[in-house]
Order: structure tokens, then sequence, then C-alpha cells
């Protein structure tokens, strides 16, 4: 099981963000379930997710996959996905890996939320 935080942020454009701070290893054992989660999320509540990844001191090719996923959910809804305070040891993962080039990945959750939503910035 993983522990999955959740808070809801309303922009000043009114937008819904929804952050989802997960905890503990994000791997092939709790992977799935934090997939289900971003897509209850993404389909329900809001096109626009924000992933803390600071409690996150494990990730593995299942945990990178399911924020594939998550992301290619919220592209199809023009929605937004970002993923912020990535802990030390889940960086270098997303640096081998060259994931760190595809997403949208910020220090803070609050440049995170400043950067949403990229498709009202016009």
């Amino acid at each position: 099981m993983i522990q999955i935080e959740q808070t809801t942020y309303t922009t000043q454009d009114d937008d819904t963000v929804i952050i989802l701070t997960p905890e503990g290893r994000l791997d092939i054992t709790t992977a799935w379930q934090f997939r289900l989660k971003l897509q209850e999320c993404i389909s329900k509540l809001s096109h626009h997710v924000i992933v803390n990844l600071g409690q996150v001191n494990f990730i593995d090719s299942s945990g990178l996959t399911s924020l594939v996923a998550g992301m290619r959910d919220a592209d199809k809804a023009k929605g937004s996905f970002r993923i912020c305070n990535v802990h030390p040891e889940a960086k270098l993962v997303f640096e081998v890996t060259m994931m760190d080039t595809v997403f949208e990945i910020f220090e803070t959750e609050e440049e995170a939320l400043e950067g949403v939503p990229r498709s009202m910035a016009s």
C-alpha cells in the first residue's frame, strides 16, 4: 500500500489543480495504485496535476511508467502534468533514464503551481 496525500488548489483563473504527494517507494508493488489514483484524479477532478515527489525515496521503471501514463492522460485531456520536489535519491533515476527531459520538473510546489495551467498562458 502506498500512502498518497491529495490536496486541491484553485488558481487565480479558477482552475483546479490536484497535488498528489505519494510517500515511500514508487515501485512495481505500488506503481499500479498510484497509476489508478492519477487516472481517477485526471478523469474526475482536474486535468491539471502536480506530483510532489519529496517523500518518494525510491522509484523504479514501473514508477516512472505510472508517471508517464499520468502525463499522457493529462495531455489527452488538454491539461498539465508537473513534477516537483524530486527526492535526491529519486532524481538520479530521472537523470539516468533521461526522464528529466520528458517531464516538466520544478524545484518547489509553489513554482509548479505558478506554471499551471500551461494552456491558459496565452
